[in-house]
């Protein structure tokens, strides 16, 4: 039944999306579309709504995997310092081979997203005092560092404001031949599925895991490729979508609980109709212009990020 209502969310708002735009497309007009009506949908609107789907759902499950793998609600890609790293190796792919292909630079970003992902899970075991709330800061902390080090070298190869626009999130550019690769992240989303029980596992420590006969070094670092996959995928199509990633899987946990298989398709189909909403709000707020999605979710992420910070404590 909640799949279902989710599902059912789901194509509405996907269909929404598809007529909503500067080139207005009324619904009756799809019995007798001209060819002005047909390309926009095929080069724009449905590339953009796939991708919208895509990468909420995809962002929304990574969120829920590392706050499994680290046993804690307020770690994300955006608190674990992960969104800056794939930052950092798209502007160091850029910067050592700016003719690659943007397909070895999403291999540039998966790299150093892996890389900062693992680094972050070092730190994170170092620590003594593991408080709900300080886990997360430190996140913050490293990835400030992260984009700190990103920033001076932009700074240094004068780019800092390409770097900066390639950061906002935004599907205003999403168009038919420069979105495909969004289509990557379908595999580590069912991958993710498969070892759900695993991931919850290995999230109890290494010597429970050991107990229980899983290779704990193993499944973590299935977790992060997962992860780092579809970041870096994310990121290199549309840019960073702050907070995602954190709220979807802290709002399902409220509503539906903690068993990670049952609620990780619900994490998916809200991830992806959360974006869906976001950018449709976005599209409509200042008509004809646009607000992109990475300042719409922003705003409602950090205020969500509060209230669930006030509700912990």
């Amino acid at each position: 039944m909640r799949i279902t209502i989710f599902i059912f969310l789901l194509v509405i708002l996907a269909v929404v999306s598809l007529f909503i735009g500067v080139r207005g497309i009324a619904p009756a007009d799809m019995l007798r579309l001209g060819d002005e009506e047909v390309m926009v949908l095929t080069i724009s609107r449905i590339p953009r709504t796939i991708s919208l789907i895509l990468a909420g759902a995809g962002i929304g499950v990574s969120g829920l995997i590392m706050q499994q793998m680290t046993q804690n609600r307020f770690v994300s890609p955006t608190t674990a310092g992960s969104l800056d790293a794939a930052k950092m190796g798209l502007l160091f792919g850029f910067i050592l081979l700016p003719q690659l292909s943007p397909m070895y630079k999403m291999l540039f970003a998966f790299a150093f997203t892996f890389a900062g992902s693992l680094l972050f899970l070092k730190i994170t075991d170092n620590i003594r005092h593991r408080n709900v709330i300080f886990i997360p800061l430190v996140g913050i902390i490293f990835g400030s560092i992260l984009n700190s080090i990103s920033t001076f070298f932009a700074y240094k190869h004068h780019i800092v404001q390409n770097v900066s626009a390639w950061m906002i999130g935004d599907f205003s550019a999403v168009l038919q031949g420069r979105y495909e690769l969004v289509y990557v992240s379908v595999p580590a989303i069912l991958l993710t599925y498969l070892y759900a029980d695993r991931f919850t596992v290995a999230g109890m420590g290494e010597t429970f895991s050991r107990n229980l006969g899983l290779n704990y070094r193993t499944i973590m670092n299935l977790g992060l490729f997962c992860v780092s996959l579809t970041v870096s995928v994310v990121v290199i199509t549309v840019g960073t979508i702050p907070f995602l990633g954190l709220i979807i899987p802290n709002i399902i946990s409220i509503l539906f609980g903690d068993n990670l298989r049952r609620t990780l398709p619900l994490t998916a189909l809200f991830g992806a109709v959360f974006l869906l909403a976001c950018d449709i709000a976005g599209r409509v707020i200042i008509y004809p212009f646009e607000i992109p999605i990475g300042v719409v979710v922003g705003i409602i992420g950090g205020v969500v990020f509060v209230i669930l910070l006030l509700r912990r404590r």
